[in-house]
């Protein structure tokens, strides 16, 4: 066994033994050992491989089936610019605590600086988005190696889960392997290959007290993007009002204000004296300006060593809660009357036609509290927040909230989920990712079906400070962007269903069905009335 060969097949195998199931590769000559010891893994049913022709590709269908599975998964690359199309999928890993392991197979280290083709300097490639960097020195035929590559490996993966830290998120190693890089008749490896059972080294946490916290002043909890359950337990348990995004898995339960966005600019908003914030709050302005309000007390629950504080107010940071003593008063119960009250008037504004806001109640409706649903960054997160009753399981790339990737997050995090999966994206978002859909006979295939809002450009725009009648001369080239493309025959293309709705009946219509393979549903939205809709919502909302 020539040692290129010896180094895939422990690798693979410890990635496996530290609890790898999914893995993904995009093809390439100096990434052939790992990837065919990949491929003879996924034969056994040790793991399961996905194959995509594209790079950025493969990097966003991991960061799916990590959200999918919350398992680390792996993407395998060859040298070169392949390494740096991860670049996108390993910040979003970074910034939403996703354990993405990079494996960039690379030339070996004296061929770097000669010219050598598809040779770079990958050491680091990604900075300090990582959060390990290793380079695998080229293996060698000698004993001492297995321990060596089975312990990085072992570190790597408690690196991608923070075992240690509780800092999970994205690694890389960075594999130097020399020719031959296909398994050839070379003599036997000098020491058993074989490893301990079960990990190589297996790495726990250490425990963490919660801080007490009690009623105290009028509090309310905001649970951003990736809060998780504790947010919602911790309001339950003060009878305080819970500030919910979409993708914070926190939106649910009886102190859910499913119209905290529109009724934050009401009197019972300016009333708020402090705020509990979990996971990471980016969806809306509203959140924003509370959390830079001078007058509010801001408590940051963060497990990790990071921190969200945009607004610079945070006046603690713990790294958990107990809550003490429940808030006896009608705090809670003011803002549930307020946000029943505001729910008929939302509902009616959003009764004729088809909105954004509108389609997202459909489309939740449809996927259903056992449902998984994956909605794209800009205007679709958004409309989806307003809708009365959420999936449990609604899935956005709000790290650093790009469009880029949602379909392969999408593709990835519906075979995670093994089941029928809906998807709400924008026209951009399914346009900029449109490859994540190209995919290959012999690749396991979701049941997937894609909501596209097609308003033909960038819509989100349109209610922001750049789409006011003060700059109408240049919004719609450098802003709304218009593409006027056939989305139709872009599905027609890859032999993918597709489906024009015109109303909120034949949208209804069409997500009936079962789902089964991939198909898009696409609605046509005009631009203009995005800003008008949003003053009509707000509108309503301060008249009930």
């Amino acid at each position: 066994m020539n040692p290129s060969t010896a180094f895939a097949t422990v690798v693979v195998d410890e990635l496996i033994r530290s609890g790898v199931r999914e893995a993904v590769l995009a093809p390439g000559s100096r990434s052939a050992p790992l990837a065919l010891a990949l491929a003879a893994a996924d034969r056994e049913g040790r793991l399961r491989l996905h194959v995509r022709i594209d790079e950025r590709t493969a990097g966003f269908l991991a960061i799916g089936l990590i959200r999918g599975t919350g398992l680390p998964v792996p993407v395998v690359t060859t040298s070169g610019t392949a390494v740096v199309n991860l670049h996108p999928a390993v910040l979003e890993a970074s910034h939403s605590g996703l354990p993405l392991i990079v494996l960039s197979a690379d030339r070996p280290p004296e061929l770097r600086g000669s010219g050598a083709n598809q040779t770079t300097d990958q050491l680091k490639v990604f900075g300090s988005a990582v959060r390990l960097f290793h380079e695998v020195g080229t293996p060698v035929r000698e004993l001492g190696q297995m321990a060596y590559w089975r312990s990085t490996i072992a570190r790597a993966v408690s690196a991608a889960v923070g075992a240690r830290t509780a800092d999970p998120g994205p690694v890389q190693l960075n594999c130097a392997l020399a020719e031959p890089l296909v398994p050839d008749e070379s003599a036997d490896w000098p020491e058993s290959l074989e490893g301990r059972s079960g990990p190589w080294t297996s790495v726990h946490a250490g425990a963490a007290q919660p801080t007490a916290v009690s009623a105290g002043p009028k509090t309310v909890v905001v649970a951003g993007d990736g809060a998780s359950q504790a947010a919602r337990l911790t309001a339950e348990a003060g009878r305080w009002p819970l500030f919910a995004e979409p993708s914070s898995r926190a939106r649910t339960g009886p102190a859910v204000i499913s119209a905290y966005r529109l009724l934050l600019s009401s009197e019972l908003g300016d009333e708020i004296e402090r705020v509990l914030v979990f996971g990471h709050p980016t969806l809306s302005r509203p959140i924003s300006r509370l959390l830079a309000r001078p007058d509010v007390e801001v408590v940051v629950v963060a497990p990790t060593g990071l921190w969200p504080d945009a607004g610079r107010r945070a006046a603690a940071v713990v790294t958990g809660l107990e809550v003490t003593a429940a808030d006896d008063t009608d705090w809670l119960a003011r803002w549930q009357h307020a946000d029943q009250v505001a729910r008929p008037a939302i509902d009616k504004v959003l009764a004729e036609g088809l909105t954004g806001p509108a389609i997202a109640v459909i489309v939740a409706e449809a996927a259903g509290a056992d449902g998984m649903l994956v909605v794209a960054s800009s205007n679709s997160v958004r409309d989806l927040d307003l809708a009365p009753v959420v999936p449990i399981r609604t899935i956005a790339n709000r790290g650093l909230a790009g469009i880029d990737g949602t379909l392969s997050t999408a593709v990835g995090a519906a075979l995670a989920n093994g089941g029928a999966t809906h998807a709400l994206v924008g026209d951009l978002a399914f346009l900029h990712d449109f490859n994540g859909l190209v995919i290959g006979p012999d690749e396991p295939r979701p049941d997937l079906r894609i909501v596209v809002v097609n308003d033909n450009g960038g819509g989100i725009f349109s209610t922001l400070e750049q789409g006011s009648e003060a700059h109408a001369t240049h919004f719609d080239r450098i802003f709304g962007t218009p593409h006027n493309t056939n989305l139709a025959a872009l599905c027609a293309a890859t032999n993918i269903p597709h489906h024009l709705v015109t109303t909120q009946e034949t949208l209804r219509a069409a997500l009936t069905p079962t789902i089964a393979g991939i198909t898009v549903i696409e609605a046509h939205l005009n631009r203009t009335t995005h800003r008008p809709l949003a003053s009509q919502l707000l509108q309503a909302v301060r008249q009930s």
